[in-house]
Parts: C-alpha cells; sequence; structure tokens
C-alpha cells in the first residue's frame, strides 16, 4: 500500500461499489432475510451497514474538506445503532440506500482538495489518518461485504492489486498483537515472494492471494492454505 496513488484507491473503491451492486442485484428480497457471513447479521444488515458506513465516512471527508471536526459517529453506540435501526427497514429503501450514500460520499471526497489530502481525520477506532485513506477505508468494506452477502461471491473475484494491498494492510495489523505477532504468509500465485515474508521457517501460512486474504479478514475455514510445517492452519478471528 506505501505509494498507492489516490485515483487507485478511487477506482477500487468504485469496483468494489460496483461489485457490491452486481452480488446485490442477484439477491432477491427473500434471499436477503438468510444469514450472510457474519455471525448474527442477515443480508438486511449488510445493506444498512454498507450504506451507514458510507455515510460515516462523508463525514470524515466533510472534515477533511473544511476543517470543521465532524466524526464518523456521534458516540460509541451509534454505529451498532443505526446498522440496528437500518435493518429494519423496508428492503427497496435499503437497496436504494447503499446506491444515494455512495454517491453521497463521491460527492464528499471530490471536495477535498489536493491540498488537503493529508490533513488528519480520526477513525471510528480512533487512529488518525489522511483523508487520502478514506476511499481505502471504503474499499474494504465494499469489496469484502460483497463477500458476506448471501450468494456465491467470492474473493477470487477480486482485483488482483487490490488483494495484495489487503493482505499487506491486514498482515501489518494482525502483527501489531498477539497472538498473530509473528504471523507470515506467502502468495503462491504471485512471481516472487511477498513482503509478508519475513521468514522461512514452519509458521508461514501459503497459499493463493484470494485464499489468504479470505483467511486473513474472515478467519475461517482456511481452504486452499497450508503452512510449510504442515501443521493446521490456525483459525482467526474475524477482522473488519
Amino acid at each position: 500500500m506505501t505509494g498507492t496513488p489516490p485515483e487507485t484507491y478511487l477506482r477500487w473503491m468504485t469496483d468494489g461499489h460496483e461489485y457490491f451492486l452486481a452480488r446485490l442485484q442477484r439477491l432477491d428480497d427473500v434471499e436477503l432475510e438468510r444469514p450472510s457471513r457474519l455471525p448474527g447479521w442477515n443480508g438486511r444488515h449488510l445493506l444498512s451497514h454498507i450504506g451507514h458506513n458510507a455515510r460515516a465516512l462523508a463525514r470524515l471527508a466533510h472534515w477533511a474538506a473544511t476543517g470543521e471536526r465532524t466524526p464518523m459517529y456521534p458516540g460509541p453506540e451509534a454505529r451498532d445503532t443505526e446498522i440496528e435501526s437500518g435493518a429494519r427497514w423496508e428492503t427497496a429503501r435499503l437497496r436504494a440506500f447503499v446506491v444515494e450514500e455512495q454517491q453521497h460520499l463521491d460527492t464528499a471526497l471530490g471536495k477535498v482538495t489536493a491540498d488537503r489530502r493529508q490533513a488528519g481525520v480520526v477513525t471510528a477506532q480512533g487512529r488518525t489518518i489522511p483523508a487520502s485513506s478514506i476511499p481505502w477505508l471504503r474499499s474494504r468494506e465494499v469489496w469484502i461485504h460483497a463477500y458476506d452477502l448471501p450468494g456465491d461471491g467470492d474473493f477470487a473475484d477480486f482485483p488482483a492489486d487490490f488483494l495484495d494491498a489487503l493482505i499487506e494492510d491486514v498482515v501489518s495489523r494482525r502483527r501489531a498483537a498477539p497472538p498473530t505477532s509473528a504471523l507470515e504468509v506467502r502468495a503462491t500465485d504471485r512471481g516472487t515472494a511477498s513482503g509478508h515474508d519475513r521468514t522461512s521457517d514452519g509458521r508461514r501460512v501459503e497459499g493463493s492471494a484470494a485464499d489468504l486474504a479470505r483467511w486473513l479478514t474472515r478467519g475461517a475455514p482456511a481452504t486452499g492454505l497450508h503452512t510449510v510445517s504442515g501443521a493446521p492452519v490456525p483459525a482467526l478471528p474475524a477482522w473488519l
């Protein structure tokens, strides 16, 4: 991700939104009542989350553009409250909400001028990031949660450069704390060893970039992966 141009983040965000909508269009309203791949959430929860996430990130874009402090959420419980409330809306409203809030986010990001892209804003987790990273945050949400929708979406559908950036991001975050501080991975479908591989011992988990990204973000099952030592691939807590 280091040195990734702003236009690449925007491309990933736009393409991810379109992929999410394509997955959504293949689901009827009854199917959206089915459980998603996230425990406790059905498809309606995911639509509510995706729409409200765009709205929250638009607040960060407004903060960056104007200097007016507008946090993603007014309080620690607001995110969950919004998602649960939205999940009870009529399905047609939820479908439109996803599209409308992405449009509002696009407009808000368009107001962040070049000289304001490095302005610091604070995420819901309390991290200060440059405004230029907002499209990356949105990219992760739309691509990963498109997989979480009921149906047959898969990480193998994701762009190769996005998968590489996603693996880099998640590995760096998982290394920041035990029990995954010694995490090592290698994408076997890449031409050279990746920067995520710091050692060559048996702790390393190997597999395709899509399988690694699915495991790193969704925890288990570790389909298509193996360790160098032959030990079982560990289960991971879900991320994002």
